[in-house]
């Protein structure tokens, strides 16, 4: 194996952490199925990045709100909390 395909291999694999990592991190945050876009982000690179950003970053496709989306809190400033 030569010097400049261990670099390159070990680039790519960094880089396949990384964006792995920041995508299942994001989409955690916006509740939009973390584990499938940090899985693929690890398979592909750079596809599953450009792909999220399109379709989640950009709105294009908003999750509909659930019912009860409110973390116990009754009232409309926050005042009361249900046990």
């Amino acid at each position: 194996m030569s010097p400049m395909y261990t670099w390159l291999t070990a680039i790519i694999i960094v880089c396949a952490i990384a964006q792995s990592t920041w995508l299942f991190i994001d989409a955690r945050k916006r509740d939009s199925m973390p584990w499938f876009w940090g899985i693929w982000g690890l398979i592909q690179i750079p596809m599953p990045l450009l792909l999220y950003l399109l379709f989640v970053r950009s709105g294009w496709f908003k999750r509909k709100a659930k019912e009860n989306d409110h973390n116990g809190w009754e009232g409309e400033n926050g005042d009361e909390y249900r046990n």
